[in-house]
């Protein structure tokens, strides 16, 4: 395997803004080399329409490029959850899909988005994850977001950034908005 086409494992984590900003892009170039790409976002819900979905929907939709597959699995911010063990079980059926996916080898690209947050409040398994992607088949790459990476995560991993919050508009009272929240 050349060290053009070695499979690595990204991790964007910190307490700024911008990990799944970043790791969309990173789709994008994945879209564009013609892979076949699998997004799974742990928190966010299906209901929510965010321009990230959006753009990817209609990359995939084009003839151009490879294809992007979506998957919400999350029901919302654990703050504003009704029911948190039904949110860990969302998480869970998430994962059992990915790993799935994973052995199956369905994606080039994998990103999943928030899956830190599983990991840190104990809904799924840090040492399975680890031990399913450092044995992960064939070629594919992984993107995992989210604040708090487990360390063993941070040890896995190739290329990890740390997303430092300097400020914040939510500081000054600002409400999140269309167009730079989602």
């Amino acid at each position: 395997m050349s060290r053009r086409s070695t499979p690595l494992l990204l991790v964007n984590t910190g307490h700024g803004k911008g990990k799944s900003s970043s790791s969309f892009g990173v789709l994008n170039r994945a879209w564009h080399q013609g892979w076949r790409c699998g997004v799974y976002q742990f928190v966010k819900s299906g209901k929510w329409r965010i321009g990230e979905r959006v753009a990817a929907e209609t990359l995939s939709a084009s003839e151009v490029g490879g294809t992007i597959d979506w998957f919400s699995v999350g029901d919302g911010w654990t703050w504003t959850s009704r029911d948190l063990e039904e949110s860990a079980d969302l998480a869970r059926e998430g994962w059992e899909e990915v790993k799935r996916r994973i052995a199956d080898e369905t994606y080039d690209f994998l990103l999943l988005d928030e899956f830190t947050y599983p990991m840190t409040f104990g809904w799924v398994d840090t040492a399975e994850v680890i031990e399913v992607l450092r044995t992960r088949p064939g070629h594919q790459h992984v993107f995992i977001t989210g604040r708090d990476a487990p360390a063993e995560l941070v040890e896995l991993a190739d290329l990890v950034s740390e997303v430092t919050k300097v400020k914040h508009p939510f500081d000054a009272g600002i409400k999140a908005q269309p167009g730079i929240e989602w």
